[in-house]
């Protein structure tokens, strides 16, 4: 019996470890794959309070060691359920089950992919799916965005400010986001929009260099960009968690600031909640706010 599970060795449920142990409370982490999340993939972290360049593999590593220095155990298996027994918390993974007196769930998000040929392989060498992240990267550079809605038109927006030129690509003839940003974008002499056209292949000699367009018409046009940024949407891990937890329309655990779902003793943290900022650092406050809820829960501190 533990007294938290932690499902989810990325930065929010690493963090979720590190609060707890501190507690002295007896902790497991279960992973799917592997510790870190989908912030191994970044090159350099620009934007995290005191560290002004760490790999995101050296951060996650190094948040790694931390758990385990402080004693969490972590082990490796995929959760294909949970289940509340009121006073205990049960984790089915492919080969073990779990108990424990709460649970944090903290198996975060993964961006929505193209699915084209060398996207994976030039994540950090071009291709990003967070303009926030990494946009100061493509200072006077040209770049390229994917994508019709919200995020797309945000992202477009906020570029033009830091490069030299931004090529926005929907794959319909109209944007889905919001107008008055759109109008903004309009108003960007570096901006330039495409219409009914996808990205169809992406050219690189190990960095991008370029990207193959095609209209629906068939046509193709060839764009140099040394930046492209998807926002064509993201797809929380929760699919086994909707049986028992509260989930949105798009498939994120309907949870608060405070991180409580709709089940006592089931905290969330991390990008897989509904939430406005996903980022590092929004990651890791989640981190913190879950387990000192899971705590308060197990010590019979929180009445509701």
């Amino acid at each position: 019996m533990y007294d938290i599970i932690i499902v989810g060795a990325g930065p929010a449920g690493l963090t979720a470890a590190i609060y707890a142990r501190r507690a002295s409370k007896k902790v497991l982490v279960l992973e799917a794959k592997t510790y870190g999340g989908q912030i191994i993939n970044t090159l350099d972290i620009e934007n995290y309070p005191v560290e002004a360049h760490i790999s995101g593999f050296d951060f996650a590593t190094k948040l790694y060691n931390q758990v385990k220095d402080l004693g969490a155990e972590i082990i490796y298996e995929k959760v294909v359920d949970i289940k509340d027994n009121h006073e205990t918390k049960e984790v089915i993974t492919t080969k073990n089950k779990y108990a424990a007196k709460a649970l944090i769930l903290a198996t975060g998000s993964e961006n929505r992919k193209l699915g084209i040929e060398n996207e994976n392989e030039l994540i950090g060498k071009g291709v990003s799916y967070c303009a926030t992240c990494d946009g100061a990267f493509y200072k006077k550079k040209n770049v390229a965005v994917v994508g019709g809605g919200n995020t797309a038109l945000e992202d477009a927006l906020y570029l033009t400010d830091i490069v030299n030129k931004v090529y926005l690509i929907h794959r319909r003839d109209e944007f889905r986001g919001a107008e008055s940003t759109l109008n903004q974008l309009k108003d960007k002499e570096n901006m330039e929009f495409i219409y009914n056209s996808n990205v169809t292949k992406l050219n690189a000699n190990d960095k991008l260099e370029s990207i193959e367009i095609t209209n629906k018409d068939g046509s193709k046009r060839i764009i140099e960009v040394e930046g492209l940024f998807i926002a064509v949407g993201r797809i929380p891990e929760n699919e086994n968690f909707g049986k028992l937890v509260k989930l949105d329309n798009s498939g994120y655990i309907i949870a608060g600031e405070n991180c409580n779902t709709n089940v006592r003793g089931i905290f969330v943290a991390g990008d897989n909640r509904t939430k406005e900022v996903r980022q590092l650092v929004t990651a890791t406050s989640d981190g913190a706010i879950a387990a000192t809820e899971a705590i308060k829960f197990i010590n019979n501190e929180i009445t509701y």
